[in-house]
Parts: C-alpha cells; structure tokens; sequence
C-alpha cells in the first residue's frame, strides 16, 4: 500500500480537498520522517514542527467550511523554505555561523505566498554559507548528502531542499537559484527543478534583485508539482527591477498537459570554463537525452556555445562582489568558512567601475547570444560536468582557491542562464552503473517557461512514472 509520501504533491493536496487525508496527517507523516531520517540526510537547519501543526491545523478547517473548488491546488502540502529566504520569527543563518541567534524579522513575499497557497512550513532546509558555493557543507549543521549515495553531496546551495525532497522527507521544496543552485542539487538527488526567467518571483521586500542573477524556484519529483509550486510563488512587487510576463495559458499547470508540437532544439556539450572535462557518464545522459527528444519528434541540432569563455572572468568578478553582500560583524568574520573569506576578500578589492563593468559586459554577452539562441525553443546540454562527488571533495587540501576552481569546473554551464536570465530545468534523465543519478539541462527562451515544462511533461511520460519509478534506499 502506498504511503503519504509515496504520493505526488497534487496527488496529496487532491487527497485533502477529498478529506481522504487531512493536512495534520500529512503533517505529522513529515515531521515523524524528518526526526527518523534527517540526521543521515542533512536535509534540514531548522524544523518547526509546532508552527507546521498550527498551520496544519488552520488549513484543516479551512477544508470543512470551504467548497473543494475554493481551496488552492496545494492546499496542505508540506514545502519546507531554504535558509536563505526570511521567515518571520524563525531563525535564520543564511548557512553562516556568523549569524547564530539571528532570527528573522518579516517574511520575504515568496513565503506570504506559499502561506497564502495553504502549504505548510516544516522547516527551514540546509544551504551553505550565504548560497555562494555549489555543495551544501556550512558551519551550522552537517553537510546535505544526496539519497542515493549518502556518503556523496547533494550539490548546492539548494543542498538541504533537493535532499529533502529526494528523500521523501518533503513532497516538494523552495529553492533559489544565482548560478545554478537548484539545476545541480537537482541533478545530484535525481529531481526536477526549474530555475524561473528573471522576474518571474519576486525577491521582496528586503533582498534586493540588483544584477538579476538570483530567483526563487520549485525543486520537486515530477514536472506537475513544479508547475503547480511556480504558480503559487510566482509574483511581483512594486520597485522589483525585473518582471517576467505571464505566461501565455494563465498558468504554468497548464502547460503539464499540453502538446509542446514538434520543437527545434539546440545542443552543445562545450563547458564555458575551458580546463572543464565533462565525464563519461556525464556524456552518456546527453546523448540519451538527444535520442529520446529526437524519438519524440523533435528537430535537435548542434550548434556553437552561446557563451565562451570569455564570460567566465567577468562571472567571477560579478561574485566576488555578491559574497560581500551579507554584513558581518568584523568579531564575527573568524566564524567565516574559508572559501567565504576568500571569496569576500575578492569582492572588496573589485571597484564600482570594475563591477558596472563587467555586469555591461555580461548584458552584451547575453545580446549577442540571444541573438542565436532565440531561434530555437529550447537548448539542451549538461547539467554538470560530473556524477556527484563525495562530501569533502571541494574543500581537499584546504586551499580556498582550488575549492572555487573545482566548483567553476563542476558547475560551469549553469550560470549562464542566470545571467541571461532564461529559465533552465534539470531533467532527471540517467542514473549511472552506480546508481548514482545525471541530469540533464534545457534552456527556454526568456519568459517561456510554458514551453519548457510542456516538453518535459512529454519528456517525462516517455520515461514512464517517476522518471522510470526510481527511489533510493532511505525512501
């Protein structure tokens, strides 16, 4: 017999509006799974099962005296918040020694949101220091580590969100994404994740948007819970710099069961950091992903990179500066992870021409290639370079320096797609002879995320169930 969290999101939030469940048993079924499991997983910084069985219980009311067609489509679901995003009055340690004790004084809008759609808080889940590297081992609490291999990372930042879910500890997660942070622990726990198209969420009222790199997203197992999460955090504030247009049927759940038509897609498996090698494995999953769109009908061709390695320096400029974001009392910068103070004390040495410069770079960069990529409905390449590493690898030798070259080698076809600022999904395509799972990337056109999530509903019912049924030991 199936168990509750054997059951998609919407398959759970069907269930309470059909009083087959209750918000309080799904609830409770989480909070048991994450104190049973969580300490293998690292999914989790904070838990607050109190407030989760408060809101549990309101939204169990709101089932008795509301119609079923009143009640939002996630209404009693579980989404636990990354620890980078502000919820009021519940600590926060954006991954950070430095800010133990801090506790947050407003929501950011995505959470008013979320809360508004019904779904229920169970915590806050595990990211490193202040979300600037690609694996998920902070000071805070023990590293995120993928299910399926747990003596190997969950990727990053959104670490502790894709372990959650993969695990089964979450039906579904908000994660952020600034160069790749839900595509790489999606690629590493075996999930789908879509990074939004710039000003598609807002990042109000207090996290400011300024270069546009970094979105709020949906992590989860199949393409419908994503576009479902899209739709319930998907907004905008006055004075955001950025906004998305809406998409095109009046919501992105619409697109789960449309027919995307015989598309013309894009390819390139060429890494924009040139001393980059992409592995075997890593080639296995794209040439499947090739022949399964191509049997699908689909128009694939080859074509040169979009962005070069000319991007690369001015990339890195850009985040040096974004690692000094955070304000650290100068008492408190010794709690500061190594690769954190190396990254800042790079931030604070780039001047304000240097960083307008390289950010006039980047937006021409991206002019250029949208030129070329516009002619197609989406790209597909890589997600990441390898299978996912063991924890420690990034940090072996501790030199700061080798640890962000070993990141922008593992990562580095990513965050071209938050400085376009397209929406780009990873697609749970392989799993090795090790059953360690690759994923696989496709890029949309700005503001056509419809057309993304159609293609890999299709995509994903070519596969069959959850992207071939497949569940790790710890489910």
């Amino acid at each position: 017999m199936a168990q509750i969290h054997d059951l998609t999101a919407l398959e759970q939030a069907q269930a309470v509006r059909s009083k087959e469940l209750s918000p309080v048993e799904i609830t409770e079924h989480y909070l048991e799974r994450i104190e049973r499991l969580d300490r293998e997983l690292g999914a989790f910084v904070t838990v607050t099962a109190e407030r989760a069985l408060d809101q549990a219980r309101e939204q169990e009311a709101r089932v008795l005296r509301e119609p079923p067609e009143d009640l939002p489509p996630l209404l009693g679901v579980p989404v636990p918040i990354k620890d980078l995003n502000l919820v009021k009055d519940v600590p926060i340690y954006f991954g950070s020694a430095t800010y133990e004790g801090f506790v947050a004084p407003v929501d950011d809008a995505v959470v008013e949101r979320l809360r508004e759609a019904g779904t229920i808080m169970v915590g806050k889940t595990n990211t490193p220091e202040f979300g600037l590297p690609c694996y998920t081992e902070p000071a805070v609490c023990p590293p995120a580590r993928t299910p399926w291999d747990l003596s190997r990372s969950a990727g990053g930042s959104s670490g502790g969100a894709a372990a959650a879910v993969a695990g089964g500890l979450a039906p579904v997660a908000h994660g952020s994404d600034g160069a790749g942070s839900i595509r790489i622990p999606a690629s590493a726990c075996g999930l789908y994740g879509i990074k939004p198209s710039r000003g598609r969420i807002s990042s109000g009222p207090i996290i400011p948007d300024l270069a546009g790199f970094s979105t709020n997203g949906p992590i989860s197992r199949t393409v419908a819970d994503a576009a479902a999460l899209l739709d319930a955090m998907a907004h905008n504030n006055p004075g955001d710099h950025y906004w998305a247009p809406p998409p095109k049927l009046g919501s992105f759940s619409a697109y789960v069961g449309r027919e995307p038509g015989r598309l013309r897609i894009a390819r390139h498996a060429t890494p924009a950091v040139p001393e980059a090698e992409v592995h075997p494995d890593v080639l296995a999953a794209y040439e499947k992903a090739t022949e399964l769109l191509v049997s699908l009908g689909h128009e694939v061709e080859e074509v040169t990179p979009p962005f070069g390695a000319e991007t690369v320096p001015e990339f890195v400029k850009m985040w040096y500066t974004f690692a000094c974001m955070h304000p650290v009392a100068k008492e408190n910068e010794h709690k500061l992870r190594p690769i954190t103070a190396w990254l800042r004390e790079r931030g604070h040495a780039v001047t304000a021409p240097e960083f307008l410069q390289a950010q006039a770079s980047l937006q021409l960069t991206t002019r250029l290639a949208l030129q070329a990529t516009d002619a197609y409905d989406a790209v597909l390449t890589p997600t990441l370079t390898q299978p996912p590493v063991p924890i420690g690898w990034f940090e072996e030798g501790d030199d700061p320096e080798q640890t962000f070259e070993r990141m922008k080698r593992f990562a580095p076809f990513t965050a071209v797609y938050n400085v376009s600022g397209q929406p780009a999904v990873n697609l749970p395509l392989h799993w090795t002879d090790e059953g360690l799972p690759i994923g696989v990337m496709l890029a949309g056109r700005f503001g056509d995320e419809g057309t993304l999530i159609s293609l890999s509903a299709q995509i994903e019912a070519a596969v069959g169930g959850f992207w071939g049924d497949r569940r790790p030991s710890v489910w």
